[in-house]
């Protein structure tokens, strides 16, 4: 008669490491699938979502104005009064931008014979080396790669423009809701209503305190940009200045388009590759000390976060949103840490990427 064999269950209290490794693997594994699944789930509902982030991110820059309006007015007179300053202001900002944009690109537009003596040259000089380029442009453009790209913008600028009403109707419908959520969350018995009021308090302070750091950054940027071009004898100075200051709300995308195009003029005007390398290489170091080294350390030590991680929000939302979690990174990220700072379990979180002083005296 065989003999079946049984094996001995290890006993947890023999190996105490092992146990321990056990527990912490059944609480890190499903903190992993938990951040996994939240960033696929914010990934994938971002047409929803995107709108919403702005929308609060304006709301929050808002509320000052349209709470001292609220003490004096009729709650919708104080709306109406605000949104006509943000509609004034979105209309003075776009009409000096799209005039800047227009003087340059008239210009560019009669330098379009600068730009085929330019391309006449290259050609020759690649043709010299045994690359064809009227034949790489021949097998790679046709009309309908141009017709599809034009398609494309077309959609972009639809897509952009009905973003921005549904973000314009949030914050009108936001603004009027405001004091009635403050009062329904102070109604609360629990101690959490307190924390979460102190949150989105907190929040509100430093991300109008990171706007106007990202203005003051700006306004660096567009003045370094005119004073180089201005410098090098480059026309439209100050246009250029103005595209930088308006580009650099948009992080590393928009500094790059700042860079590139007035090195573009640059090659047409002064019909010199040395020339425009050393604008190209002036104006990559400016916005380089400035976006790279200066404004994430100012903003780290105003707003209690590490400067790495104002970079690491740049990208991480960018990737999830596009071009709008670039410009609402680091304002989401500032109001995730700000609510972490409130409660006991996540304020561990707060303290690891941020810094303690400043998240205790903001």
């Amino acid at each position: 008669m065989q003999s079946s064999y049984v094996p001995e269950l290890p006993n947890a209290a023999d190996n105490p490491g092992r146990c321990t490794m056990t527990e912490r693997g059944r609480v890190v594994v499903p903190g992993i699938l938990t951040v996994i699944a939240t960033v696929a789930a914010v990934y994938f509902s971002g047409v929803v979502l995107a709108p919403v982030a702005c929308a609060l991110f304006i709301i929050a820059v808002l509320w000052p104005i349209q709470s001292r309006l609220e003490a004096r007015l009729h709650r919708v007179f104080a709306l109406a009064i605000v949104a006509a300053l943000l509609f004034g202001t979105f209309v003075v900002f776009m009409s000096v931008v799209t005039l800047s944009f227009g003087r340059i690109g008239r210009s560019l537009a009669m330098d379009a014979g600068q730009f085929q003596l330019l391309y006449n040259r290259l050609a020759e000089w690649l043709g010299g080396h045994g690359i064809a380029l009227a034949g790489f442009w021949a097998d790679n453009l046709d009309s309908r790669l141009l017709l599809r790209a034009l398609q494309g913008i077309s959609a972009r600028l639809n897509t952009m423009v009905s973003f921005w009403l549904v973000v314009l109707l949030y914050v009108i419908l936001g603004l009027l809701e405001v004091s009635d959520l403050g009062a329904r969350i102070r109604r609360l018995t629990d101690d959490n209503a307190a924390r979460i009021i102190s949150g989105f308090e907190l929040a509100a302070s430093r991300i109008r305190r990171y706007l106007l750091i990202r203005t003051i950054m700006s306004a660096a940027t567009g003045i370094a940009v005119w004073a180089l071009a201005t410098a090098f004898g480059l026309r439209f100075a100050a246009e250029w200045g103005i595209v930088a200051f308006t580009l650099n709300y948009i992080p590393f995308i928009g500094p790059a388009f700042a860079t590139i195009l007035p090195t573009c003029y640059a090659l047409a005007q002064f019909q010199s590759p040395q020339s425009a390398l050393i604008v190209f290489a002036c104006l990559s170091t400016a916005q380089f000390i400035i976006g790279s080294y200066i404004e994430p350390r100012v903003a780290g030590n105003t707003l209690g976060i590490s400067p790495s991680l104002v970079l690491f929000s740049v990208f991480l939302w960018t990737f999830l949103w596009g071009i709008f979690g670039a410009f609402i990174g680091v304002p989401i990220t500032i109001a995730v840490l700000s609510f972490c700072a409130q409660f006991a379990s996540t304020r561990w979180l707060a303290e690891l990427l941020g810094k303690e002083t400043i998240m205790d005296g903001a």
